[in-house]
């Protein structure tokens, strides 16, 4: 960990690594006494004769009020909750916020402040007082880590000087170069190591490392998303040497032991353009007491035969922790041999796998099931589209030339209407979303983007998968083995509360009371869906959810409303799933499984405070267990996973919002019709119909009036004009403006847009509009002819609407369909990516 001194002078004429205040400050928060200067060194493992810096480190933290002497020479905290730890979190606008590791809320960090840190730095910060707009504010003490140690931006120069401006704008320092040994040219995107780290009173310096191209260059925008979100994307050599080592196929040694499933006509079912196959299905009808049910096999690839703990590989795929899925092209967790090769359930060779064998009734109800190593060899690879087809017209061509399937196929129809069934009297979350492909052209831009319908071949897949992983966790439950559980924790306090208000000013009601269930949520989906503010109603159902995480205490899942969820289906793309399967065979095995970290790999935990904090208050509600030590590593897998997770999210709407922008750039001055989809104290967010593309019209497009921002209702509303826009409003926009480096797209309103009259909103919705102190902002004329997409002074631009939650990305999707279209060089997936979340 580096650490650097902001308030003191450097301590570099010691010749040992002096502790860092936060980590002295941790002894003392822990200690239930004060401790001597010694205590404090023994615990920090400082040896004699390298205390001379500890000891001029603690009468500094002491002269800065951090710590105290009491009258026995004994040290204690001096106001402990007026310091906190944490991770900065930069603004494009310059100032900053201090993400709070013990998930209280964040600090406001000035100008002044965010002058010596950058984006994604750890930070010991003192609370200050607060601002005009009384948030806390904080004063940066100690950086504790620094997290950019390359940055990838364009270089430019500027008044003769060379200089690296930033792609992340969230990091408000460009770079001054000292060197520019690889000779890059002016505009390019280049990848800069940082040499000399800002302060307040200079920037920050740097050196060339490596020239990637022009701007322009296809497939560029891929090559910025993963160095600016830190996405590995090169495997090392040595998971590329174990890689080479393995066998092309299934050798006899490899099928010893396992049960022998090749006269199994299992098939493979995927989208057209998949090139990895992690799960193959199969299923016949039985007799279950004295009911008819079905005998459902899912054979999941066995992952774990090739990647053992603590090897190349597994170092290389826990960093990773997922493939990552971008517009033609796919970071992968494994390298290809095995992701498209060795462990790829491909047509026609054996394969090892792991199965979960079910016995499903009528009713949809798993009697039993078992989990067993096997051999198989897949009998077809079918896609989504032509087993709909032939579900559709069991007489038609596609029937016909896979008429020795259709049994099997009519099975597996017969499987998913009984799962479905029971999903449906749980009162599982199903909410109705639109999912897009983008169609890329050859150069890697965007050609069209079309949107994409899920069939009954999609959710046949889903409820076969869901049902695999409730087996895989009830496994885990069943023989107290820890595990990691796919968490989803029910809507906060006050997102309900919120939710509540928000639904009385609409004249509905969401049953449940305190504790609402995933049937009340689901109960008044139904009871909307055809209402023609349905889309909007759900938008608001959808933002009192919270997300879904890795987490070896099981909570439960909310959306599908399951006691207990995990992943096991997807070895090949998600390390979870790989975790999960190392942990059956312990089980099967009669031994128990402790994973441990390769050597070199270091976990990300950047979502711990605030999945630390929803974890233990969902602890504290459950009356979880106190963690035990062997638990405490599944922890903090989960913490990573789930933040490599978020990451690799991140990296691909980047890519997304660039290829967007980058389709836009030619068509400023066109007009569209569009749904708000999204609505702020600055403005309102609108989707274009035939483009599926988003956009801004700032509150200065929206005419001369004072417009109040309703947080609660999530609406606009004109105080002079009584004019609201609200989600899933239709409006007529002109593109005004598009900003490629922020990628952002700005809309003007058309004047003669049809706007829903006020009349057409309950009349309760008049009485309460703006009691939740939204802002009250003045519409004014543009002064450039754009809006900029600027966020109001002070505060966060975050469009209202959010990203797909865990009940859409877990309810909709039990295995990704993202993950299939990284072969096509034309075709790229979207928001498909939700269909990779379940």
């Amino acid at each position: 960990m580096q650490r650097e001194k902001i308030i003191d002078k450097p301590l570099s004429k010691f010749p040992y690594p002096i502790p860092s205040r936060e980590e002295i400050l941790g002894v003392l928060r822990t200690s239930e006494a004060p401790l001597a200067a010694n205590d404090i060194a023994e615990a920090l493992s400082i040896k004699r004769q390298e205390r001379e810096g500890f000891f001029k480190r603690l009468g500094a933290m002491e002269r800065d009020g951090q710590i105290r002497l009491d009258q026995r020479n004994l040290y204690q905290l001096t106001h402990p909750s007026n310091f906190v730890a944490g991770r900065v979190q930069g603004h494009r606008d310059g100032y900053g916020f201090l993400i709070r590791d013990d998930g209280q809320d964040d600090l406001f960090l000035p100008t002044g402040e965010m002058q010596k840190v950058m984006h994604n730095d750890r930070v010991l910060a003192r609370i200050v007082g607060y601002d005009r707009r009384g948030r806390p504010e904080g004063h940066i003490v100690e950086v504790t880590d620094r997290a950019n140690k390359r940055v990838i931006g364009r270089l430019l120069n500027e008044n003769g000087a060379l200089i690296v401006a930033p792609e992340d704008k969230r990091i408000g320092h460009d770079i001054l170069i000292a060197q520019n040994t690889k000779k890059a040219k002016v505009g390019q995107v280049v990848v800069v190591e940082l040499t000399d780290f800002p302060s307040r009173h200079s920037q920050p310096l740097g050196r060339v490392v490596e020239v990637l191209g022009d701007i322009d260059d296809p497939g560029m925008e891929i090559e910025i998303a993963v160095r600016k979100y830190g996405v590995p994307h090169e495997f090392s050599q040595s998971a590329l040497d174990e890689a080479a080592r393995l066998p092309d196929e299934v050798r006899p040694v490899d099928a010893r032991h396992r049960i022998d499933l090749r006269d199994v006509p299992l098939v493979t079912i995927d989208g057209e353009d998949a090139r990895d196959f992690d799960d193959a299905v199969y299923c016949e009808p039985v007799q279950v007491g004295r009911g008819e049910g079905f005998r459902l096999i899912v054979a999941i690839a066995d992952v774990s035969h090739y990647v053992h703990p603590k090897s190349g590989l597994d170092a290389d795929a826990l960093e990773r922790s997922t493939s990552v899925y971008f517009p033609r092209r796919v970071i992968p967790m494994l390298p290809e041999k095995l992701s498209n090769g060795l462990c790829s359930l491909n047509p026609n060779v054996d394969r090892c796998v792991l199965v979960c064998d079910m016995i499903v009734t009528a009713r949809g109800e798993v009697k039993a099931y078992q989990f067993y190593p096997g051999v198989m060899h897949s009998a077809a690879r079918l896609t989504y589209t032509e087993v709909a087809a032939v579900l559709k017209n069991t007489k038609g061509p596609e029937a016909a030339r896979r008429a020795a399937l259709l049994p099997q196929l009519q099975n597996l129809y017969g499987v998913y209407k009984s799962l479905f069934a029971a999903r449906q009297k749980r009162g599982a979350i199903d909410f109705d979303t639109t999912e897009t492909y983008i169609v890329c052209n050859a150069q890697g831009k965007i050609e069209q983007i079309i949107p994409r319908t899920r069939n009954d071949a999609h959710k046949l897949i889903e409820e076969c998968m869901l049902a695999a992983n409730v087996c895989a966790a009830d496994f885990l439950k069943r023989n107290k083995h820890p595990g990691l559980f796919r968490v989803h924790a029910g809507p906060t306090a006050e997102k309900l509360e919120n939710l509540r208000t928000f639904l009385r000013g609409m004249g509905l009601t969401l049953a449940g009371g305190d504790k609402p269930h995933a049937s009340d949520y689901a109960a008044l989906m139904a009871q909307i869906r055809e209402r023609p503010d349905a889309q909007m109603l759900q938008t608001m159902l959808l933002r009192s959810m919270q997300q879904a995480v890795y987490s070896p205490d099981n909570i439960g899942h909310f959306g599908l409303a399951y006691e207990a969820y995990a992943h096991f289906t997807s070895p090949i793309r998600r390390y979870p799933d790989l975790l999960t399967h190392r942990a059956i065979y312990a089980i099967l095995q009669g031994r128990k499984y402790q994973p441990e970290p390769p050597q070199g790999v270091e976990l990300n935990t950047a979502l711990s405070p605030r999945a630390r904090a929803m974890q233990q208050a969902d602890e504290e509600k459950h009356g979880a267990r106190n963690k035990s030590k062997d638990v405490a590593i599944w922890e903090e897998l989960g913490l990573h996973c789930s933040a490599n997770e978020r990451r690799a999210d991140e990296a691909s709407r980047d890519v997304e919002a660039w290829l967007k922008c980058y389709f836009m750039r030619d068509k400023l001055g066109e007009e569209y019709g569009g749904m708000v989809n999204g609505v702020t104290s600055f403005g309102i967010f609108v989707q274009l119909d035939s483009l599926f593309i988003e956009g801004l019209v700032h509150v200065t497009e929206l005419g001369s009036d004072y417009f109040q921002y309703d947080e609660i209702k999530n609406e606009l509303r004109g105080e002079r004009t009584g004019i609201r826009y609200r989600l899933s409003d239709r409006v007529r926009v002109q593109v005004s403006r598009v900003d490629l480096d922020a990628r952002k797209i700005d809309f003007r309103l058309v004047r003669d847009t049809p706007i829903k009259p006020p009349a057409s909103r309950p009349a309760l919705a008049d009485k309460t509009s703006g009691e939740s102190g939204g802002a009250r902002v003045r519409s004014l004329p543009p002064v450039d002819g754009g809006a900029g997409g600027a966020a109001a002074p002070g505060g966060r631009r975050k469009k209202a609407a959010p990203a797909q939650t865990a009940a859409v990305k877990e309810a909709r999707a039990a295995r990704g369909a993202a993950k299939k279209h990284g072969g096509a060089p034309a075709k790229s997936a979207s928001k498909l990516q939700a269909r990779k979340k379940r």
